[in-house]
This record gives structure tokens, C-alpha cells and sequence, in this order.
């Protein structure tokens, strides 16, 4: 007998697979019809981390039921605590997506925990009279509920990791908006000259739209912890006891440390994956105004001659294989690019969602997928602009200064002193004379010198006043 595979068998009939393999039969039918994207589900170590937690709980909850014996919870359990500590994701091979509304990752679930356990209690793998992955591992329990629930808890512990990034990043937009304080510029509309601000002004406007975009994050991820353990196949219970629900919601909350409820209606929570789309609605917010962000980064760095030239980006690269000297935006670019994937990731989970049929939604596995890639990317790139990019921002302080001296915007300061007409003709002699406004209305008699100075003073300019 070939000691290097074993033999198991489902519905379908029999199959071997490799003796060491901690997957089984189902993971192998997985395997066969879902060469996909080469992402596995082990590649999110938040969603394996998610599944042992909900088997361990579930586990618990029978034995506290009495519908596990207590030797049968300790090799469960055991097997969990393993795969939390970080082994045997490899053995997660499913791809992420897949058909079956995820029944493939439950099963490739059952099926590791089950042979990590018979392998820790002196059995061997794939002998299911000891330990069973359906009939022990995933008893009171469907995909149906399974699934989701994983990839709401999934979705919280990543959520964490770009809560942080997010944090760290607006802590340090708002020190260079403290650092560019004192420092004028003219500020534009449509691209044109418009009145002056401070640069410290245009960079506390990133600190606030992250603070913003942080609580709104934060809203939507409360919105995750229903969960629908309990409901099995469609929501109704079948094969569970009426008291398992909230018992295993209970446990999971506390195993987990997540405030996490169970769904009043199980039927309904069941079929609706409105909570997902609403995150990654969040999570499309949170890209488009960083794409934002970062557009602004690249204008006010453009140059460094024919450009506005107004601030420096870190140099991280070489820019061009031809030009010599040439250095590029490559981290606002980057992020820009994360966030147009974030935005196709929003529409495929909006028609994933939109696709479900009666009680079940069928293409949860897309919808992880997309999630999953949106808060890991997002993550990753809060980190890069971060430390590659506005930790080491400088700003052209002389050249920013010249500009609101010459500029013609200056003009619209002394609308309420000399009238929006008078305003009018100093402005377009500032451009056509390549002169300052100050000159121009000390020339025209429409202001003393005195009053003008005062009414050009920084603090006036940038800010509202008692006129």
C-alpha cells in the first residue's frame, strides 16, 4: 500500500490525495474546479483566523448543550488554538473564489481542524471514526453561516490595521499643516489663480478629511457585528438547538473580544449583504478622497521648473530611464492606482450583492475577495504615502511667498474697500502690467498706504474678520 497518499470519499465517489495533506476530499474537489486567481483563502490570515474562531465557539457551544462530549470539544478546540497561533494556513488552499457560496472554505475548514486534531491525539489523518469534519467539527452549522460570519469578523480585525494606518497618516498631515503654518500661497479654483491661504491651511484640510473619513469607518464596521450563526442552511435553524444562536454568539463575542450580536431575524440576515455594501461604500469614500489627496500632491510638486513647483515630494526613485535627473510622484501614483482598484472593487460587491436570490447570496466569495483586497490595500497604501511621502514634504517658502505678492488675487481682498469695480481694474493691470496690486492701487489714489498694508496683512488674508 502507497504510504504517501490515502483515500477518503464523498458523494461523488472516491478519491486519493496526498497522506500529509491536513485538507481532504472536498478541499481536492476545490481545488480541481476553482484554479482562479492563485490567492487561497490562507492568504488572508484575518478570514483563517475568523473561521477557527467560529468552529472553537460552536464547538464550545455544543458541549455546553450537551451535544459534544467533552473530549470531542478538547480536540477541536485544541486544534483552533493552533491555527490562531499562526500554523498551518498554508493548508487553507481553497481559492478565494470559488462557486458554492463558500461551502468549499467551510469544508477546507472542517477538514484541516479535523486532521490537525486526529494528528495531535495519535490518529491518523482522514480517520474520520475519531473525529468527524461534518459531523463533529461543523455540527449546528451550514456554510450559510458560517461563511458570512467569517468574513464580517475577518473584515473588523483588518479593519484595525487600516483604522491605524489612517490614524497615523492624518497625525502627520496635521504636523506639516502646524509645520507650513506661517507660510503663504495663493490658492486656486478650477486650476486658476484664486486668494491667498496658507499652506499649513491646504494640509489641515487632509487631517480633517481623514478624521472624517476614520469616523465614518468606524460607523460602518458596527454595522458588521450581526452575525447569523445559528440560522444553518437558510435561516431557520434546522439541525440546531433553539438555545445555540445566541449561546455561540456569545462565545465568539467573548473569544473574539468584538461586540457581536445575533440577528434577530435569521431568515433575513441570512440572504442580506447590505452590511457589505455599505463597508465597502465607506471603504470607495475613503479611496476617492485619498485619490484626491494625492492629485493635489502631484500639482503642487509638479515641475520642478515648468510646474507650480510649490512643494517638494521625498526623491524615492529614479524617474526615467532617458531623462537624467527626472524624478516622479511614484507614491501619490501608487495610491491613486490602489484607490481605482477600490472603486471596481465597490461595483463588483454591489452587483454581487444585487445578484442574490431569495434566501441565499450565492456570491459572497467575491464579495470577501473584493473587501478583503480594498481594506489590504488601502492599508498598505496609508502606510507608503505616510512614511515614503508626507513625513518628508518641504515647502518652497520663497517662491510661495513672491507669488501672493505678485498675484492679481490680492485684488479681491479690497472688494469691501475701493468696490468689486475698482477691484476689477487693479486686478487686470496686475496681469497685463506684470506688476503688484499694491503698487497699482497706491498709483490710483484708491487707498492709503497705511490702511492698504493693514488690509494685506497675512492673518487678514487668510482668515474671516470684523471689517
Amino acid at each position: 500500500m502507497n504510504k504517501s497518499i490515502r483515500r477518503e470519499h464523498d458523494l461523488l465517489g472516491e478519491r486519493d490525495l496526498p497522506a500529509n495533506a491536513y485538507w481532504g476530499i472536498h478541499t481536492l474537489r476545490a481545488l480541481e474546479n476553482y484554479p482562479i486567481t492563485g490567492k487561497t483563502i490562507g492568504s488572508y490570515p484575518d478570514l483563517v483566523h475568523a473561521l477557527a474562531y467560529i468552529k472553537r465557539a460552536s464547538a464550545k457551544a455544543n458541549l455546553q448543550l450537551g451535544q459534544l462530549s467533552k473530549e470531542t470539544t478538547k480536540m477541536i478546540t485544541d486544534a483552533c488554538d493552533r491555527i490562531l497561533q499562526g500554523e498551518f494556513h498554508s493548508e487553507f488552499v481553497v481559492d478565494v473564489i470559488q462557486g458554492g457560496a463558500g461551502t468549499s472554505t467551510n469544508m477546507n475548514a472542517n477538514e484541516v481542524i479535523t486532521n490537525i486534531a486526529l494528528e495531535m491525539y495519535g490518529f491518523s489523518k482522514g480517520d474520520y471514526t475519531h473525529l468527524h469534519p461534518l459531523n463533529d467539527v461543523n455540527m449546528s452549522q451550514s456554510t450559510n453561516d458560517v461563511y458570512p460570519t467569517s468574513i464580517k469578523i475577518a473584515a473588523v480585525f483588518a479593519i484595525k490595521g487600516l483604522l491605524a494606518a489612517m490614524e497615523n497618516l492624518q497625525a502627520s498631515f496635521r504636523i506639516k499643516s502646524e509645520e507650513f503654518k506661517d507660510i503663504l500661497k495663493i490658492g486656486r479654483t478650477q486650476l486658476q489663480d484664486a486668494v491667498p491661504m496658507t499652506l499649513g491651511q491646504e494640509f489641515s484640510t487632509y487631517d480633517v478629511m481623514l478624521g472624517e473619513d476614520i469616523n465614518r469607518l468606524k460607523e460602518a464596521t458596527s454595522l458588521i457585528g450581526e452575525i447569523n450563526l445559528g440560522a444553518t442552511a437558510i435561516g431557520t435553524g434546522i439541525n440546531t438547538d433553539i438555545r445555540y444562536s445566541q449561546i455561540v454568539t456569545d462565545i465568539l463575542s467573548n473569544d473574539t473580544g468584538l461586540s457581536l450580536i445575533a440577528a434577530p431575524n435569521l431568515i433575513e440576515a441570512t440572504q442580506d449583504t447590505g452590511a457589505f455594501v455599505q463597508l465597502s461604500g465607506v471603504l470607495k469614500r475613503i479611496a476617492t478622497k485619498l485619490s484626491k489627496v494625492c492629485n493635489d500632491l502631484r500639482l503642487l510638486s509638479s515641475g520642478p521648473q515648468g510646474g507650480f513647483n510649490e512643494i517638494n515630494l521625498p526623491a524615492k526613485a529614479a524617474g526615467s530611464s532617458i531623462m537624467p535627473g527626472k524624478v516622479n510622484p511614484i507614491i501619490p501614483e501608487v495610491v491613486n492606482q490602489i484607490a481605482y482598484e477600490v472603486i471596481g472593487n465597490d461595483i463588483t460587491i454591489t452587483m454581487a450583492a444585487e445578484a442574490g436570490q431569495l434566501q441565499l447570496n450565492a456570491f459572497e466569495p467575491i464579495i470577501a475577495h473584493s473587501l478583503f483586497k480594498s481594506i489590504e490595500h488601502l492599508t498598505a497604501g496609508c502606510k507608503t504615502l505616510e512614511t515614503n511621502c508626507i513625513i518628508g514634504i518641504t515647502a518652497n517658502r520663497e517662491l510661495l511667498e513672491s507669488r501672493v505678492k505678485t498675484s492679481a488675487g490680492l485684488a479681491t481682498a479690497l472688494n469691501p474697500y475701493i468696490g468689486y469695480e475698482n477691484a476689477t481694474l487693479v486686478a487686470k493691470k496686475a496681469l497685463s502690467e506684470n506688476r503688484s496690486v499694491e503698487s497699482i492701487v497706491l498709483e490710483l489714489g484708491l487707498l492709503e498706504e497705511k490702511k492698504l498694508k493693514e488690509i494685506l496683512r497675512p492673518e487678514i488674508l487668510t482668515s474671516p474678520h470684523t471689517l
